[in-house]
C-alpha cells in the first residue's frame, strides 16, 4: 500500500486498502465492494472489525451501504471538499489539485488571541504552524493556515507536504483521524495579502472560515483559518 502499516488496528489496514482502491480507480462509483464475508475470508478478519473499516468509508462519503445489495461506491459531490471531512484532495482529485507550501510547519506559541478557546495543556506546549495555497486546475482556490498542537507529533516539521494531503499525512502516520468538529462562516473582503494569495482584487468577496476539528485522540484537536475563493467551484460539505 505504500503506506506504514504497523502497529495500526486491523480495520485501519482494511480501510486504508479500501480506500485507496476507490481513490485509485480500481472501484469506481457504482461498483459493488466484496461482501463482509468475502473481506473477513481475503484479509482473515473478524465481521466487526471489516463493519468497522466499511462504517469509516460510510462516514467519510465513499461509500453508501444498500440493503440486500451491499457497500456501493459513491462518487462525492464536485466542489470545493473544505467542510468534508474527507478532505479537499479526497473531492477534487489529486490530479488536478497542487499544493504551494508559504510557510512551511515550524513549531511557535499560539496566535493570542486565538479564534477558539485553547486548553492549558495546548497552551504549554504551543503549536505546529504551516500557511499554503492550494491550486485547483492552476487556479488559487484557497489560502490556509494550519495550527497543530505539538503534542507528540513527532519530526512533523520535516515530512513534505508540498502537493500532499494534510489528512493523509496525519491519518497514515500519527493514526490521527479526523472525527468532525465545528467552523465559523462569514463573508468578508479581500485585504492585500488575501487577494495576492488568490489572485483577487483588493475588496473582492472571499468566503473564510475558521475550523475546529474533533480527532480520535482525546483532547487533541486541529484548527485551521481558510480564506476561499468560491468563484469557480462550489463549497460543500458533509460535516
Amino acid at each position: 500500500m505504500n503506506m506504514p502499516t504497523q502497529g495500526l488496528p486491523h480495520y485501519r489496514k482494511l480501510y486504508e486498502i479500501l480506500r485507496k482502491q476507490i481513490t485509485d480507480g480500481v472501484f469506481v462509483e457504482g461498483d459493488i465492494l466484496p461482501s463482509e464475508n468475502e473481506l473477513c475470508t481475503i484479509h482473515k478478519l473478524t465481521r466487526p472489525t471489516v463493519r468497522h473499516a466499511l462504517d469509516t468509508l460510510v462516514n467519510e462519503g465513499f461509500i453508501r451501504k444498500h440493503h440486500g445489495k451491499g457497500s456501493i461506491v459513491h462518487k462525492l459531490p464536485k466542489g470545493i471538499g473544505i467542510l468534508s471531512i474527507a478532505g479537499t484532495t479526497s473531492a477534487l482529485g489529486k490530479l488536478n489539485l497542487r499544493s504551494e507550501i508559504l510557510v512551511k510547519p515550524i513549531v511557535k506559541p499560539w496566535n493570542d488571541p486565538f479564534m477558539f478557546k485553547l486548553s492549558e495543556t495546548e497552551i504549554n506546549s504551543g503549536c505546529i504552524y504551516m500557511e499554503r495555497i492550494r491550486y485547483y486546475n492552476d487556479k488559487p482556490i484557497f489560502y490556509d493556515i494550519n495550527f497543530i498542537p505539538n503534542i507528540n507529533m513527532p519530526r512533523f516539521t520535516s515530512r513534505i507536504f508540498e502537493n500532499r494531503s494534510l489528512f493523509d499525512i496525519l491519518r497514515k502516520n500519527y493514526q490521527i483521524e479526523i472525527k468532525g468538529g465545528e467552523q465559523k462562516i462569514r463573508a468578508i473582503e479581500a485585504n492585500i495579502t488575501i487577494a495576492q494569495h488568490l489572485s483577487v482584487k483588493v475588496g473582492h468577496p472571499i468566503l473564510h472560515l475558521e475550523r475546529k476539528f474533533d480527532t480520535n485522540r482525546p483532547g487533541f484537536f486541529i484548527y485551521s483559518s481558510i480564506y476561499c475563493n468560491t468563484k469557480e467551484q462550489a463549497v460543500f460539505g458533509i460535516f
